[in-house]
């Protein structure tokens, strides 16, 4: 039996307003969910975009977590690979999200997060920013 993690297939983010949630991540992405549901009250429950062929980033409502979930900012950081990381950081900055944890280069790798106006932390990492560190060879592509 092969048990070996070939990637994360989808990440969800709690949100208590799922609508808003997911206008502000239309905005970010440049487009909007590729699947919806409402709720039993009619408002939108779930939003899931897909990032990639097999990534997709899922906005659930905070009502449908599971009993005990860890709803507070923290815990894992999920990174997204990014290619200008800079640019990332300055765009989800000017969209109102808050520095979380700041540039940190890896060796061949440097990573930050931020958090989103609705308290999830989006962790971004680039193997193309000038302070990752390539004494060890050219850069990792996944």
């Amino acid at each position: 039996m092969d048990v070996t993690l070939r990637g994360i297939a989808s990440i969800t983010y709690w949100a208590d307003d799922v609508a808003a949630a997911t206008a502000w991540y239309t905005e970010f992405l440049g487009s909007g969910p590729q699947f919806t549901r409402p709720g039993p009250d009619g408002r939108l429950s779930y939003a899931a975009f897909a990032v990639d062929r097999s990534t997709r980033l899922a906005i659930a409502s905070v009502s449908t977590a599971p009993p005990g979930a860890a709803l507070e900012t923290g815990g894992a950081v999920g990174h997204w690979r990014v290619d200008d990381l800079d640019a990332v950081l300055e765009r989800l900055a000017s969209m109102g999200a808050k520095e979380y944890i700041p540039l940190t280069p890896h060796g061949p790798v440097v990573s930050a997060a931020v958090v989103d106006p609705f308290g999830n932390v989006l962790g971004l990492l680039s193997d193309q920013h000038p302070a990752a560190d390539f004494r060890g060879g050219p850069p990792h592509r996944a």
